[in-house]
């Protein structure tokens, strides 16, 4: 991944634990991991944070694994972890050939809270959800202990036994680890450490009925894989301190250490699971992988390649707290890795049409089009011309402005990699008073690569052969949201909040003949208009869509 290593060499998150290993070093390999739940796809933030994990373990030559904690039946599926097995491949960071599986540990994480209740640490608790609450107490509060705080330890190694074995109800009774009530940190009082939840497993099946909650079984996950370091975003500070406290009960050596970076967001889009789930599932996006999205999956079907996504991850460097990032600059990582690695093709998707009148009779001519101005190993292709052809509407304007460097009524224009045009007559629809047809002329002595240095002009428009354009359906992508206020309840009404022309489609757009077999995910640069990737869900054999990945310049702020 060319200069990462020696990039992230700078950030605080290195120098951090440069220092703390120089102090005290494990006796093991360097081990982080990426720990997804298994109940939603990946989003831009969720790369930041595998590019943290995964760079920082090879910065200090050690392993990074890719491990689901799938300790909630009831929001998992097998299709959520495929995808994010593929999404990782996709982006360029190797989880080797063997996965893991937070369910892989429930013996040992169910063994630990046994130990935990024989040390007098934990207790069975029959509060409900909301007595529970009122127990805990607020930010300036104290909490108070549960009435069964003090059972003893037969009791609970009992309750916790039958609540194992199916015995008891959901949500009727939770484990709890004994800490302390009074903590200013509300992690720490008393937090629940088990629940039982009757639903069948996607990887276990019915083998268990009580499950662990994240806090308690990350620890110890950590410990059974040798994680050196748990690198996790800035709102799991508060929860190191439970996280240091199971290690120390369960006397685990060389523990794991906890620490935090900053969460990453975009202006312009929301990275929440639960909002991404609302737009997804409730109709008001093309699913998980819509291109308007910032999941990965929408990020790859609108065009961006894994290359962009690290280098604008890189540019960011490693954050120390939550930051907002503007979208322009991910935009701008994806112009720099395809400038210089695609094919600009002509593209008309506002079509007028224009007839050169003295272009002697219906035959068409091959001219010959350099791919990409700036690489020329991507040499150059056959484009077809003839009599009549078709330019962008916005291209031609009867009476111009000043400044105005396009084609007008009597001006003279190049058309790209072809001739001068000069416009000689306006055609008009007699009952709408709409330009429907221009009438031109050509100098066929202005042809381009002749080598011509009569008269010049100021503009280069780009065309197409009307009798050789390939037609496609152009989708083109602003913001989903108008502004970043998002709904306060978690079935919140998305209608006012997004953006209704966040995805215009241009129906039959004109395109080189060049582009008529383009592949899934193959990617152009139109001229003027952008950069484009098939659509991987929409092209087929029959039917051209393209997604607008950019413009080519930034047009988030305007």
């Amino acid at each position: 991944m060319g200069n990462e290593k020696e990039h992230y060499s700078e950030n605080f998150l290195f120098r951090l634990i440069s220092e703390e290993l120089q102090l005290k070093a494990f006796g093991r390999d360097m081990c982080t991991r990426f720990p997804p739940e298994p109940n939603g796809y990946l989003h831009i933030g969720s790369a930041y944070a595998i590019h943290t994990n995964y760079i920082i373990a090879q910065r200090f030559n050690g392993n990074f694994h890719l491990r689901f904690d799938d300790t909630n039946p009831l929001k998992e599926d097998i299709e959520y972890v495929n995808a994010i097995i593929e999404d990782i491949k996709w982006l360029g960071y190797d989880p080797g050939n063997h996965i893991y599986y937070g369910s892989d540990y429930s013996n040992e994480i169910y063994n630990a809270a046994v130990s935990l209740i024989k040390q007098g640490k934990a207790f069975v608790c029959d509060l409900t959800p909301e007595e529970m609450t009122e127990y805990r107490g607020t930010l300036t509060e104290p909490g108070r202990n549960s009435p069964y705080r003090n059972r003893s330890v037969e009791e609970n190694l009992e309750l916790f036994t039958t609540m194992k074995n199916g015995g008891y109800p959901a949500s009727s009774k939770v484990v709890r680890a004994k800490i302390d009530m009074s903590s200013p940190n509300i992690n720490l009082r008393d937090p629940v450490i088990y629940r039982i939840i009757h639903a069948e497993h996607y990887r276990t099946g019915n083998d268990w009925c009580i499950y662990p909650m994240y806090d308690f079984a990350h620890p110890i996950q950590d410990a059974i894989e040798g994680i050196t370091y748990s690198l996790c975003s800035i709102e799991f500070k508060d929860h190191r301190p439970l996280y240091e406290w199971v290690l120390k009960e369960l006397d685990i050596p060389e523990p794991p250490q906890q620490r935090e970076f900053g969460r990453l967001s975009l202006t312009g889009v929301v990275t929440s699971k639960r909002f991404l789930r609302q737009l997804a599932e409730g109709g008001y996006v093309d699913g998980w992988d819509d291109p308007r999205l910032p999941t990965i999956r929408g990020l790859r079907r609108r065009g961006f390649t894994p290359e962009s996504i690290r280098s604008f991850i890189e540019e960011i460097g490693s954050i120390r707290t939550q930051s907002t990032v503007d979208m322009s600059m991910l935009d701008h990582s994806l112009r720099q890795d395809l400038k210089a690695k695609t094919i600009s093709i002509m593209a008309v998707l506002h079509p007028l049409k224009v007839v050169i009148t003295n272009y002697q009779g219906n035959d068409s001519e091959l001219l010959m089009i350099e791919n990409n101005s700036e690489n020329e190993a991507l040499g150059r292709r056959e484009v077809p011309f003839s009599k009549t052809i078709y330019i962008e509407r916005d291209d031609f304007m009867e009476q111009p402005p000043k400044g105005f460097h396009r084609l007008s009524l009597n001006g003279e224009v190049r058309l790209k990699g072809a001739y001068f045009i000069r416009c000689e007559e306006v055609i008009k629809n007699p009952d709408t008073g709409e330009i429907t047809e221009l009438r031109c002329t050509y100098d066929p002595l202005t042809k381009s690569g002749t080598g011509f240095t009569g008269r010049k002009v100021k503009g280069t428009i780009h065309w197409v052969s009307a009798e050789h354009a390939v037609k496609a359906d152009v989708h083109l992508y602003e913001k989903l949201l108008l502004e970043q206020k998002l709904p306060n309840d978690d079935n919140g009404d998305w209608i006012d909040a997004v953006n209704p022309d966040s995805l215009i489609i241009v129906k039959n757009g004109l395109l080189e003949p060049f582009v008529q077999h383009a592949r899934p995910e193959q990617k152009y640069q139109f001229f003027r208009h952008g950069y484009f990737c098939a659509d991987k869900k929409l092209t087929t054999a029959g039917r051209l869509v393209f997604n607008r990945i950019v413009p080519l310049k930034d047009s988030w702020n305007k």
